[in-house]
């Protein structure tokens, strides 16, 4: 049986009268990368804070790799990452020195995040751009700095909000061949993207959530023999579980 990398179960959060989450359960599995698409407001971003900690769930259970994440949160962070949609940096810092503030907080061995910031920074196309402060970099160039800050602990549980968002075309290709090389060593992805193209080529599986409940879970060929007639993309098959289709008939 495949490990869980994270097991929630009923999971909810309200905002005032505002349902967010709405008795959530999901599973995601160990070296996966796992797509979680929905509407705007349909509760994604919400869902992965609580994850992450960031959040406080109004009740529910969380697991990280077997550990509560609200009874013992400090151990499942250090396994986690989290990467905003928006990139969260130090601009007076360089990307090295970035990095090994980042590593520090994590207490990785000094030397050891040193080898990993050289080859991240080599790796997404930073390395010529090392020793220049990151509040003149462009949103991509932000984007690949704060990538390497989230992988240079070298977390078991990666996730990602809209990761791709505003990168050109080169920038997304390096993103994403990281993400899938970070998968092939056995890491876990979760991300979410409106990007569905992004989700049907990259992800073993995919989750659609709508008014924070759970409306279909599986792999694309799943979801199709589910959803759809066998043949239809995976927007085809979003737009339709989420009420959609007709609008964008009309558009």
């Amino acid at each position: 049986m495949t490990e869980a990398a994270l097991e929630i179960r009923s999971l909810r959060k309200a905002f005032d009268a505002k349902v967010a989450v709405d008795d959530l359960d999901l599973d995601v599995r160990a070296g996966e990368l796992y797509a979680l698409l929905g509407p705007n407001g349909a509760g994604k971003t919400t869902t992965l804070r609580m994850v992450t900690g960031l959040l406080k769930p109004d009740k529910g259970a969380i697991r990280v790799f077997g550990v509560d994440a609200l009874k013992d949160p400090i151990a499942a962070k250090r396994m986690i990452a989290w990467l905003p949609d928006e990139p969260m940096l130090y601009d007076k810092l360089t990307p090295l020195e970035y990095l090994e503030f980042i590593a520090g907080l994590w207490g990785v061995d000094p030397k050891l995040a040193a080898e990993r910031a050289e080859h991240l920074l080599k790796l997404l196309g930073l390395w010529d751009n090392r020793d220049q402060r990151c509040e003149g970099f462009s949103r991509g160039m932000k984007q690949k700095a704060s990538l390497a800050g989230a992988l240079v602990h070298d977390p078991k549980l990666l996730i990602l909000d809209e990761p791709l968002t505003g990168l050109d075309a080169a920038i997304a290709r390096q993103v994403k061949n990281l993400l899938m090389q970070k998968v092939s060593e056995g890491a876990t992805v979760i991300l979410t993207t409106h990007i569905l193209e992004v989700a049907e080529r990259m992800a073993q599986r995919i989750g659609v959530i709508q008014n924070g409940r759970l409306l279909a879970e599986g792999t694309l060929d799943e979801l199709r023999a589910a959803h759809g007639d066998g043949k239809d993309t995976l927007e085809d098959l979003f737009l339709e579980m989420t009420g959609q289709a007709d609008e964008a008939e009309l558009a």
